[in-house]
């Protein structure tokens, strides 16, 4: 009875000194208060559709109102024809970004970091970051007119030379390299932002040193450079593979063809075409959650392997 009176004093003061630190700093919290409103609205209130992966949702019922279905949705895709032909170009084209989108924004922050000619330095900065700020819309309608068989740049100099159009956007053998190229071209500048901001905490002391012993620059930046950002590069590797499903709705979907819909259906795509095209409101939640899962799974894996490896961690 005794430390269950002490517990609740205990409590009670804690709490009062909670609201003394929240009037003291009220401005603050006032400042915060639009984004905790944005994250409760936008974040966690939709996560109350996630119901329906659980459900037989009719209309007239509702989603607390419909019949409860246990995991039956997850069996029916998981069982299903189209789950590995999904789920293989998701990790395809995921994996090609990967491979050759991960070391772009790398790559680039270390050029950038050994150009001395600031003038310059600034122009090439702010045209890599440009094509963040356009849309997907806008640069599936650039590629179209540019690699157009009727009047496309690209086809007006194969006809120069002699050689025959290619409809480039219905070529299914072209849509990978297509899918990959776009993306390092849209975000490599912006990725190579937080590179750049890790290079700015290398000692420069340490090539000055690596300087007087001979190394060049190649030397420098493979011993000196690459480990100073080892961190940085890790922890954006975790969360590069725990979004290795998100193969890119907006681009896959915009450049998505009848000729190339075998390999280019991912499982955003697949999800929108379920549930709106097919009213299977149920079933397409039920793929969005398995996607969720499996990228938490997967991400809490990377960061284990990491950690261990690496001494690189997220937590």
């Amino acid at each position: 009875m005794k430390s269950t009176i002490t517990g609740s004093i205990s409590w009670q003061v804690k709490r009062q000194k909670l609201w003394h630190q929240i009037k003291k700093h009220k401005l603050l919290y006032l400042f915060i208060l639009p984004g905790v409103v944005w994250l409760l609205i936008f974040c966690y209130y939709p996560m109350y559709g996630a119901l329906l992966a659980f459900k037989d949702y009719h209309y007239n019922l509702g989603i607390l109102g419909s019949p409860w279905a246990g995991f039956k949705h997850f069996e029916t895709f998981m069982t299903s024809p189209e789950f590995w032909t999904v789920i293989k170009n998701t990790v395809i084209i995921s994996g090609l970004k990967l491979l050759f989108g991960f070391p772009a924004p790398i790559l680039l922050a270390l050029l950038l970091n050994e150009i001395r000619a600031k003038k310059f330095k600034r122009a090439v900065q702010t045209m890599s970051y440009l094509p963040n700020f356009v849309s997907w819309v806008v640069v599936v309608s650039l590629m179209t007119v540019i690699l157009s068989p009727y009047g496309g740049i690209i086809n007006d100099i194969r006809k120069h030379f002699g050689l025959d159009s290619i409809f480039f956007m219905g070529e299914k053998n072209l849509f990978y390299p297509m899918v990959v190229l776009s993306d390092i071209w849209k975000n490599a500048g912006w990725g190579s932002i937080i590179y750049l901001s890790a290079l700015t905490g290398v000692s420069q002391e340490l090539y000055e040193a690596a300087t007087v012993d001979g190394a060049g620059h190649l030397k420098c930046v493979w011993h000196i450079t690459l480990p100073s950002i080892k961190g940085t590069i890790g922890i954006m590797f975790i969360f590069a593979v725990g979004g290795i499903l998100n193969a890119g709705f907006d681009q896959t979907l915009l450049l998505q063809q009848p000729a190339n819909n075998q390999i280019s259906e991912i499982l955003d795509t697949f999800v929108l075409k379920t549930g709106l095209n097919y009213g299977r409101f149920e079933y397409a939640t039920a793929i969005g959650l398995f996607k969720s899962a499996f990228a938490f799974l997967l991400m809490s894996l990377t960061n284990k392997i990491s950690k261990k490896f690496l001494e690189v961690s997220i937590w």
